[in-house]
């Protein structure tokens, strides 16, 4: 077998969305599980529309999600160029080609395709007028996802229009003939192109590549029906870049839009679904997109990370919301976010979550406030766990030995256990009523911490 080559041929013409996000990575992943060879090709002939400023989103999205290209733009691999803008002479060459074969003719400006076949005149409805079509031999197509497809052209189509400019259909033929691509995996939207490009590939005596034709991806079914666009929220990359979701995350939800490896498995590092996928295995019918799976997903990921990688990603985000400063001590941070980890499910919920561990001004939960004055005189019981806390030596300041000095609290008081303080020492101490575990929480907040603003507390 022959080394596989696949390709992601997008348009630079706005943001990178899951929808194109989907098919660069089902091709990024059939490349690294065959180990062939992934290209990317840029369609910028649309000087209108393309932009250098969505180019470098495509770019930065691609990376972010550690997609790297083994040959495009700053990586050649000698079948460039790999702006589409830059290939001119290469389809001058090719639009020869046809012309000699007698596969070509003029009408008001444009260059036209001429199909082989019986021709004759009839009335089409959508123009209003009468056509000439053509009994072309229907084209079959044999998609790897979508099984046999037949499909029959009945009329000449452009190849190059009144302007000079090649169309998307001869332009995306030429460059896989020339880039030599095997298999073409996209979204099922280019299926009714297909048996265009058959012809084209036809008449070069070229054989078609294996085509893969991607199920749609549909709405959250919170934001209704109907196919993803991205107008949708939550259909941009940029979006959980900005909201600090993990790459690998969003990678892994992205990955089972459409396919899954066989099992119930969700969760799963890179190798794995690398390992896992295959073509044959992606499902003819829709996707549907669910936010929320992504979200948990990247949870999955978040749970499993070295406190130390924890911390690269947290580090800016507490940075950008002010509680700490860039050169804030890394043991501190560590110890804080250590207990944070399995309880905070994103890290854009990480300041809310952690805030009061960094600053003295937090945030006062009015609910929690209520729920704790409840429970009787709150300064008075703030003023017996002082009492019971400062006994606990610094060198003691641990969960130990501050379940020691709370369980006597609680003897002291006729009471088997100590939880009746709990709840007003968390909130003296937070502003809030949940958060990590208790004891471990007044551990790394520290001694002096502590007893100072349940001395507040009191006040």
């Amino acid at each position: 077998m022959s080394e596989v080559r696949v390709r992601f041929a997008p348009s630079p013409t706005g943001s990178f969305h899951i929808g194109s996000a989907r098919t660069a990575l089902f091709n990024w992943l059939y490349a690294r599980h065959t180990d062939g060879k992934f290209v990317l090709r840029i369609e910028d002939t649309d000087a209108a529309r393309n932009t250098e400023e969505a180019l470098e989103v495509l770019f930065k999205g691609m990376r972010w999600l550690g997609m790297d290209w083994d040959e495009g733009p700053e990586v050649d691999g000698g079948f460039g160029p790999y702006f589409q803008s830059q290939r001119g002479e290469i389809y001058k060459e090719y639009l020869g080609k046809l012309e000699a074969a007698g596969r070509t003719y003029e009408k008001e400006g444009a260059i036209f395709f001429k199909l082989e076949g019986e021709r004759y005149t009839e009335f089409d409805e959508y123009h209003g007028k009468e056509m000439e079509k053509v009994r072309a031999e229907p084209v079959e197509i044999d998609d790897a996802i979508r099984g046999k497809v037949v499909r029959a052209e009945t009329r000449d189509f452009v190849i190059c229009r009144s302007d000079g400019s090649p169309t998307f259909h001869f332009v995306n033929v030429v460059d896989d003939i020339t880039m030599k691509i095997t298999h073409v995996i996209r979204g099922e939207d280019h299926l009714s192109n297909t048996s265009k490009h058959v012809e084209l590939f036809n008449a070069f005596g070229v054989k078609p590549p294996q085509f893969a034709h991607l199920p749609l991806i549909l709405k959250d079914p919170k934001m209704g029906k109907g196919k993803m666009s991205k107008r949708d929220k939550g259909s941009l990359i940029e979006e959980y870049e900005e909201r600090h979701f993990l790459p690998a995350g969003v990678r892994n939800a992205i990955a089972l839009l459409g396919w899954n490896p066989g099992d119930d498995r969700e969760f799963m590092e890179i190798g794995e679904i690398i390992e896992a996928f295959d073509i044959k295995d992606i499902q003819k019918g829709a996707a549907r997109f669910d936010e929320a799976k992504m979200a948990h997903i990247n949870f999955q990921y978040l749970k499993q990370l070295p406190v130390e990688s924890y911390a690269w990603f947290a580090r800016p985000v507490l940075t950008e919301k002010g509680l700490i400063s860039e050169d804030h001590n890394e043991d501190h941070l560590q110890r804080v976010l250590m207990i944070c980890q399995e309880k905070i499910t994103s890290l854009e919920a990480l300041p809310e979550f952690c805030g009061y561990f960094f600053r003295d001004d937090y945030t006062i939960d009015p609910k929690a406030e209520k729920k704790v004055m409840k429970r009787g005189n709150a300064g008075e019981l703030a003023a017996q766990v002082i009492a019971s806390l400062e006994s606990v030596s610094p060198d003691d300041w641990n969960v130990s030995g501050l379940e020691a000095a709370f369980t006597k609290l609680a003897a002291d008081n006729g009471q088997e256990k100590p939880f009746m303080w709990w709840p007003m020492t968390r909130f003296a101490v937070s502003g809030v009523s949940g958060g990590p575990d208790f004891l471990p929480m007044l551990e790394v907040m520290g001694r002096d911490l502590v007893l100072g603003r349940l001395g507040k507390m009191i006040d």
